[in-house]
C-alpha cells in the first residue's frame, strides 16, 4: 500500500505496541460526527485497520538503526517527551529529534516501497 506520509506514521505509530489505541484513533476517511450520513464508499472504508496492519508489520521490517528504534519507542509507546529521552539516551534533545524525524521518515519510505532520502544533497546525487 502505498500514501504514507509523515503525519499519518507519526499518528499511526503507538498502535504497534498498544492493540486498544485503535479505538482511539479517528478514521481519516470517516465523516464528521455533524456531517448527515450517506452512502458509504466500501473501497476506502477499510482503510484505518489496514494501515493498522501495514504499520504494524512494517515497524519489524522496516531498515531502522538501533537509536531510531529506541527513540521512537520512547516517544510512541512510552510518550515521553525529547529531554527525557536525551536524559536517557546521553544525547542532546536536538539529536533526538533527529533519530525521530529520521526514524518516522524511514519508516514513510519502507511503507511506501521507496528509498528514504536523507537530504537535499543525497537527491541531487540521486537524479
Amino acid at each position: 500500500m502505498s500514501g504514507y506520509d509523515r503525519r499519518l506514521v507519526e499518528h499511526l505509530l503507538p498502535a504497534v505496541w498498544d492493540s486498544e489505541t485503535a479505538y482511539g484513533i479517528r478514521n481519516p476517511t470517516a465523516p464528521d460526527a455533524d456531517m448527515p450520513i450517506g452512502t458509504v464508499d466500501k473501497k476506502s472504508a477499510g482503510v484505518l485497520f489496514a494501515h493498522l496492519a501495514d504499520i504494524r508489520r512494517g515497524w519489524v521490517t522496516a531498515p531502522l538503526s538501533l537509536a531510531e528504534r529506541r527513540v521512537l519507542f520512547m516517544r510512541f509507546a512510552l510518550d515521553w517527551d525529547d529531554r527525557r529521552i536525551a536524559a536517557r539516551e546521553a544525547v542532546t534533545d536536538r539529536a533526538v529529534r533527529y533519530r525521530l524525524e529520521r526514524g518516522v521518515g524511514r519508516l514513510a519510505a519502507h511503507l511506501n516501497g521507496t528509498d528514504y532520502i536523507d537530504s537535499y544533497d543525497d537527491l541531487e546525487n540521486a537524479a
